[in-house]
């Protein structure tokens, strides 16, 4: 019989991996609650429309990532790869268009088939934030100052470098669109067979490519910035004076692109070295076209996401967990004893570890394994008076203690 193994790019999360990742996804709720944002869970899977027409047809995602599949009704769906297309879905389908502005976070796992490398794997959980419904530079700056605050918060302060760029309004894409085709063009022999397709499709995706012949070629292309209109400089001055005003230290990318036609305005990502070389461990920006794209009106968006696990790779130092108290009956005739005193300490709120075996040696060794700071040892003959000893597994002391007053003693 072959060995049961987890399949590839995915793993098990247990112990001191899993306590630093749900370090992280504490963290950044109780960041984001702050800002008014509130928890909502969409699907694992959708119909598979919502991704592919979405994300692009010429998008990595959709053409080499997404786990799709035919259910037993015949309906296309595909295991989630992001979580907006998903939430703007919601927003739509649950008719929440009344009760705009809208400010939702999200945790949960996505999956991508792609080359597993560390930090990134075909299942990953994912941080999410989305504000609908604000169309104004204060929504650009809160939910980048809200992604600062939270890395501070996990504690990389000083080690998150803020890379920004505008892609400016409809009109401005559109400018620059023309002058990158004719530019790229010109250079179309030197392109990776994969960026001739875009050229044809969705030209902004040459410069997220990869592929060392085209970096060559995007290195001298027109820059964004030389066809962003008055309205769209104007839009992104003032998010930049908004950092400038909190304090939040940025860089401004004129290289960072996002290649999808209903991105807009602003688009962001907090890089960090602490991983070796420079990385992206959260991204986001305004997709003020995509609720129109996908039948929900007018409505202007805007978020950011992180991979959990990516994250958690950086935490210097494993999550402290709660010191329990060791509730150790003496022999097998204690045992019940113990059972009692372990759940009255516990509904009193105490982390209780419950010997189950051994004698009392053996007891008191996985006592001080677990790290216990006290120990409840229940005897016979304490019992008979109704009472246990109290040890102190640090200094060592040691009491008698009435049951009646056990609660309030530890």
């Amino acid at each position: 019989m072959a060995k049961l193994q987890c399949v590839r790019g995915t793993y098990d999360l247990y112990g001191a991996p899993k306590r630093k990742a749900k370090k992280v996804v504490e963290t950044a709720a109780s960041v984001v609650e702050k800002y008014g944002f509130e928890e909502i869970e969409t699907p694992i899977f959708e119909f598979t429309e919502v991704f592919a027409r979405n994300l692009g047809e010429t998008s990595d995602i959709v053409t080499k990532e997404m786990y799709c599949f035919e259910d037993r009704g015949g309906e296309s769906l595909t295991l989630r790869p992001e979580g907006t297309a998903g939430i703007v879905r919601a927003f739509i389908s649950e008719g929440m268009q009344q009760n705009l502005p809208l400010k939702f976070y999200y945790t949960g796992p996505m999956f991508r088939y792609e080359r597993p490398q560390k930090g990134r794997q075909r299942q990953f959980t994912q941080f999410g934030v989305e504000l609908l419904g604000v169309a104004t530079p204060q929504a650009d700056i809160e939910v980048i100052a809200m992604a600062y605050a939270f890395l501070e918060r996990l504690g990389l302060e000083g080690a998150v470098t803020v890379e920004i760029n505008s892609l400016g309004d409809s009109e401005s894409r559109a400018a620059y669109r023309k002058k990158l085709v004719a530019y790229l063009k010109e250079h179309y022999d030197e392109l990776s067979e994969e960026s001739k397709i875009r050229l044809e499709k969705n030209p902004l995706r040459v410069l997220d490519s990869k592929e060392e012949c085209d970096k060559a070629v995007v290195e001298n292309a027109p820059l964004y910035a030389d066809s962003l209109n008055e309205s769209s400089a104007a839009f992104f001055k003032k998010v930049l004076e908004g950092l400038d005003l909190l304090g939040i230290k940025y860089h401004v990318n004129n290289r960072l692109v996002r290649g999808l036609d209903y991105y807009a305005h602003t688009v962001f990502e907090l890089t960090t070295d602490k991983l070796g070389a420079q990385g992206t461990v959260l991204a986001g920006g305004r997709y003020d076209g995509l609720v129109a794209q996908m039948g929900g009106g007018d409505v202007s968006g805007i978020g950011w996401a992180c991979g959990v696990e990516r994250l958690a790779l950086l935490l210097d130092k494993e999550p402290e967990r709660p010191r329990p108290i060791a509730v150790i009956p003496v022999g097998e005739e204690e045992e019940n004893a113990a059972l009692k005193v372990a759940n009255d300490l516990r509904l009193a709120g105490f982390t209780i570890e419950l010997s189950y075996s051994g004698n009392l040696k053996k007891r008191m060794i996985k006592a001080n394994k677990v790290n216990a700071c006290k120990a409840v040892i229940i005897g016979s003959e304490e019992l008979k008076s109704g009472a246990v000893t109290v040890k102190n597994l640090d200094s060592g002391e040691q009491k008698i203690v009435y049951l009646s007053d056990l609660t309030e003693e530890i």
